[in-house]
Protein backbone atom coordinates (compact mmCIF):
# COMPACT_ATOMS: atom_id res chain seq x y z
CA UNK A 1 0.00 0.00 0.00
CA UNK A 2 2.83 2.27 0.83
CA UNK A 3 4.82 1.17 -2.46
CA UNK A 4 1.40 2.29 -4.41
CA UNK A 5 1.21 5.48 -2.75
CA UNK A 6 4.71 6.88 -3.27
CA UNK A 7 4.77 5.46 -6.96
CA UNK A 8 1.76 7.60 -7.40
CA UNK A 9 3.01 10.56 -6.00
CA UNK A 10 6.30 10.33 -7.58
CA UNK A 11 4.17 10.32 -10.69
CA UNK A 12 1.97 13.02 -9.98
CA UNK A 13 5.08 15.16 -9.41
CA UNK A 14 6.54 13.71 -12.68
CA UNK A 15 3.36 14.97 -13.92
CA UNK A 16 3.08 18.58 -12.76
CA UNK A 17 6.74 19.10 -13.12
CA UNK A 18 6.38 18.73 -17.02
CA UNK A 19 3.45 20.72 -17.09
CA UNK A 20 5.07 23.77 -15.59
CA UNK A 21 7.76 22.88 -17.70
CA UNK A 22 5.82 23.03 -21.34
CA UNK A 23 4.46 26.58 -19.50
CA UNK A 24 5.54 29.45 -21.91
CA UNK A 25 5.76 33.16 -21.86
CA UNK A 26 2.68 34.99 -24.20
CA UNK A 27 3.82 38.53 -23.87
CA UNK A 28 1.81 41.33 -24.88
CA UNK A 29 3.57 44.38 -25.21
CA UNK A 30 1.15 48.08 -24.81
CA UNK A 31 2.45 49.63 -27.71
CA UNK A 32 1.76 52.64 -30.00
CA UNK A 33 1.71 51.11 -33.67
CA UNK A 34 0.82 48.06 -34.70
CA UNK A 35 4.48 47.22 -36.22
CA UNK A 36 7.42 45.17 -33.67
CA UNK A 37 9.34 48.28 -33.75
CA UNK A 38 6.71 50.40 -32.60
CA UNK A 39 7.42 52.33 -29.24
CA UNK A 40 6.30 50.73 -25.71
CA UNK A 41 3.57 52.73 -24.69
CA UNK A 42 3.44 54.97 -21.41
CA UNK A 43 0.78 53.16 -19.85
CA UNK A 44 -0.73 49.25 -20.32
CA UNK A 45 -4.56 50.57 -19.85
CA UNK A 46 -4.21 53.42 -22.50
CA UNK A 47 -1.72 51.68 -24.83
CA UNK A 48 -3.61 52.04 -28.29
CA UNK A 49 -2.24 48.76 -29.56
CA UNK A 50 -1.12 45.05 -27.31
CA UNK A 51 1.17 43.38 -30.13
CA UNK A 52 1.37 39.49 -28.79
CA UNK A 53 4.57 38.00 -29.10
CA UNK A 54 5.69 33.76 -28.66
CA UNK A 55 8.09 32.71 -26.54
CA UNK A 56 10.33 32.88 -28.86
CA UNK A 57 10.04 35.92 -29.31
CA UNK A 58 8.15 35.92 -32.80
CA UNK A 59 5.08 38.59 -33.08
CA UNK A 60 1.78 36.77 -33.71
CA UNK A 61 -0.61 39.22 -33.72
CA UNK A 62 -0.76 43.07 -33.25
CA UNK A 63 -4.55 43.95 -31.75
CA UNK A 64 -6.46 47.29 -31.11
CA UNK A 65 -6.82 48.36 -27.20
CA UNK A 66 -10.67 48.19 -27.56
CA UNK A 67 -10.64 49.32 -23.97
CA UNK A 68 -7.92 52.38 -24.39
CA UNK A 69 -10.58 55.57 -24.10
CA UNK A 70 -12.43 53.72 -21.28
CA UNK A 71 -12.19 55.30 -17.88
CA UNK A 72 -10.80 52.13 -15.02
CA UNK A 73 -9.70 50.58 -18.40
CA UNK A 74 -6.98 48.43 -16.59
CA UNK A 75 -9.24 45.57 -14.84
CA UNK A 76 -10.88 45.38 -18.62
CA UNK A 77 -7.42 45.20 -20.11
CA UNK A 78 -6.11 42.81 -17.77
CA UNK A 79 -9.46 40.24 -18.30
CA UNK A 80 -8.96 40.73 -22.31
CA UNK A 81 -5.43 39.71 -21.85
CA UNK A 82 -6.08 36.50 -19.97
CA UNK A 83 -7.95 35.83 -22.32
CA UNK A 84 -5.84 36.15 -25.14
CA UNK A 85 -3.52 33.52 -23.04
CA UNK A 86 -0.86 36.09 -22.27
CA UNK A 87 1.19 35.94 -19.38
CA UNK A 88 3.22 38.77 -19.47
CA UNK A 89 2.26 42.81 -20.38
CA UNK A 90 5.50 45.12 -20.72
CA UNK A 91 4.60 48.80 -20.74
CA UNK A 92 6.63 51.76 -19.38
CA UNK A 93 4.56 52.34 -16.74
CA UNK A 94 0.97 50.89 -14.94
CA UNK A 95 -1.38 53.05 -13.40
CA UNK A 96 -3.92 52.39 -10.65
CA UNK A 97 -4.65 48.72 -9.74
CA UNK A 98 -4.01 47.43 -13.23
CA UNK A 99 -0.99 45.09 -11.71
CA UNK A 100 -2.86 43.93 -8.73
CA UNK A 101 -5.89 42.86 -10.74
CA UNK A 102 -2.84 41.31 -13.59
CA UNK A 103 -1.35 39.10 -10.93
CA UNK A 104 -4.89 37.58 -9.76
CA UNK A 105 -5.14 36.65 -13.16
CA UNK A 106 -1.64 34.72 -13.12
CA UNK A 107 -0.35 37.82 -15.57
CA UNK A 108 3.38 39.55 -14.65
CA UNK A 109 3.97 43.24 -15.25
CA UNK A 110 7.19 44.39 -16.47
CA UNK A 111 8.61 47.86 -17.45
CA UNK A 112 10.44 48.73 -20.36
CA UNK A 113 11.22 51.63 -22.38
CA UNK A 114 12.26 51.13 -25.89
CA UNK A 115 10.42 49.30 -28.81
CA UNK A 116 8.37 46.10 -28.49
CA UNK A 117 11.23 44.48 -29.82
CA UNK A 118 13.54 44.88 -27.73
CA UNK A 119 10.92 44.79 -24.65
CA UNK A 120 10.54 40.98 -25.82
CA UNK A 121 13.84 40.06 -25.87
CA UNK A 122 14.51 41.66 -22.53
CA UNK A 123 11.61 39.80 -21.01
CA UNK A 124 12.67 36.28 -22.51
CA UNK A 125 16.41 36.56 -21.50
CA UNK A 126 17.11 34.17 -18.65
CA UNK A 127 17.17 34.93 -15.42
Amino acid sequence: MKKAISVTLMILLLVSGLAFAAQKENIAVAANDKIPSAAVSKQAGLAPFFLLFDEKGKMTEAIENPFKDKEGAGKSVAEFLKNKGVTVVVAEEFGGQIVEVMKGKGIKAATFKGNAEEAVKKVLQPK
